[in-house]
C-alpha cells in the first residue's frame, strides 16, 4: 500500500496495483481500475516514485531469505542478491 493525502489533509492508503492511471490537471487524480477517483495533494512524480519504491520493496522481500524476512523488512534501495546468482569470487 502507498499512503497519500487528500486535499483536506486526511491520509489514506491505496493499493498501487489497482491504480489504472495518475493524471495532473492541475490537481493530481488517482483513477482506480473500478473507476473510483481520488484527488490527492502529492504531485504526479511523487506518486510514481511511491509506486516504484513499493514495488521495489515487494521484490526485495520476495528475494530475501527466511532469516532476512524474520529480522524485519529490507530497506528500500538495498541490494538483495538474486537466488543462484554468482558471487564476486566466482562461486555459484
Amino acid at each position: 500500500m502507498i499512503v497519500v493525502t487528500r486535499l483536506n489533509g486526511s491520509r489514506f492508503a491505496v493499493n498501487p496495483d489497482l491504480i489504472e492511471r495518475v493524471q495532473e490537471s492541475p490537481d493530481t487524480t488517482l483513477v482506480l481500475v473500478g473507476g473510483t477517483t481520488y484527488i490527492v495533494r502529492e504531485r504526479l512524480e511523487q506518486v510514481i516514485e511511491m509506486i516504484a519504491e513499493y514495488r521495489a520493496r515487494v521484490i526485495a522481500l520476495a528475494y530475501a531469505g527466511p532469516h532476512e524476512a524474520q529480522t524485519g523488512p529490507v530497506p528500500v534501495g538495498s541490494v538483495v542478491p538474486f537466488p543462484g546468482a554468482r558471487r564476486e569470487s566466482g562461486e555459484a
